[in-house]
């Protein structure tokens, strides 16, 4: 899956030639000059739920402000809604390129999945040492003049129905802790993949107007999601439309997540992921502070005093002596 992303990364130099940037492709953006306005915005006047933006020929993006330098490129995206079982495209929206722009990197998402799949893993073997077997308390014979080894315990490892030696002690978890910046940074590849292969769509809300699942289902099938759809929304579980919580929870391959557990394995999973703009507004935010608080002069100036307190350096993990 991911060879296909990395021939589909263009390499686009600015003004500057000594600044290189790497930025993906704009799949959902590019497309937009092929509808005409009354394509695109028809029927959106009527709604009242649906978010402002100009209904004039001339603009149809989305007012959104995206805090970023103004010579990188923004990937841009459709604004759906789905209140009806067709496509209905209500604005073009600019996405963070840093955050859905970000350069594929395979060792950066292999490290987050594999945290995922390894974190889960307890370790409930244990077998027995040679002292907690039963007998062997005698010496099986005298030390010298028999001809044979020397031994002192039939339980010894070296024995059939033996002791082990170093065996498993069973409740061995094989959690560690992923550095903040690295899960962010493989939350950002893998929104940025989902988008250069077309497989990310926006949404206005997750409001839709039946509990049947057949409706979902049917939506999925126009609008091409595939067989598995992950929706992220910014609300809590359990302040999700009933509606929508009753259709998803009958579909085995459809499921729902929250962006406090929004993470890599689920987005790979998926082959299609539907967010909410709320969800897109959070995600932009709160990827950017973690990917830029690690090297704020904030921190840079309490290193000193983390030095003296901790003996340790916060970036590079290094202990420190009482000399310096």
């Amino acid at each position: 899956m991911f060879s296909r992303v990395l021939q589909r990364v263009c390499r686009q130099s600015y003004v500057n030639n000594q600044n290189v940037q790497y930025v993906l492709p704009v799949c959902r953006g590019c497309i937009a000059s092929r509808f005409s306005s009354s394509e695109v915005a028809d029927g959106s006047k009527d709604s009242a739920t649906s978010p402002a933006f100009n209904h004039g020929s001339e603009s149809l993006v989305l007012e959104r402000e995206v805090a970023c330098p103004p010579h990188l490129q923004k990937p841009q995206a459709w604004l759906e809604s789905l209140e009806t079982r067709e496509s209905k495209k209500l604005a073009i929206v600019d996405l963070h390129p840093d955050v859905f722009g970000t350069f594929p990197r395979l060792d950066i998402l292999h490290r987050n999945i594999e945290w995922q799949k390894v974190y889960k893993i307890i370790d409930v073997r244990k077998e027995k040492t040679r002292a907690e077997c039963s007998g062997g308390g005698r010496k099986p014979w005298r030390q010298k003049g028999t001809g044979r080894a020397r031994h002192g315990s039939i339980r010894s490892p070296i024995w059939l129905k033996g002791g082990k030696a170093h065996p498993p002690r069973g409740g061995r978890t094989y959690w560690y802790v992923l550095p903040a910046p690295i899960r962010a940074w493989g939350l950002r590849i893998a929104m940025s993949i989902k988008h250069a292969q077309d497989n990310l769509c926006i949404v206005d809300s997750l409001d839709i107007p039946s509990s049947d699942p057949q409706y979902l289902e049917d939506i999925a099938k126009e609008r091409y999601w595939g067989e598995s759809v992950l929706f992220v929304d910014d609300k809590p579980l359990e302040e999700m439309s009933e509606n929508f919580m009753d259709a998803i929870n009958k579909i085995k391959t459809y499921n729902i997540i929250s962006t406090e557990g929004l993470n890599c394995y689920s987005l790979l999973k998926h082959e299609t992921i539907v967010m909410t703009l709320d969800a897109v507004n959070f995600l932009e935010l709160r990827l950017m502070f973690f990917t830029k608080q690690y090297g704020s002069p904030d921190l840079r100036q309490d290193l000193p005093i983390l030095r003296s307190q901790l003996k340790m350096d916060p970036h590079r993990g290094r202990s420190y002596s009482s000399k310096e």
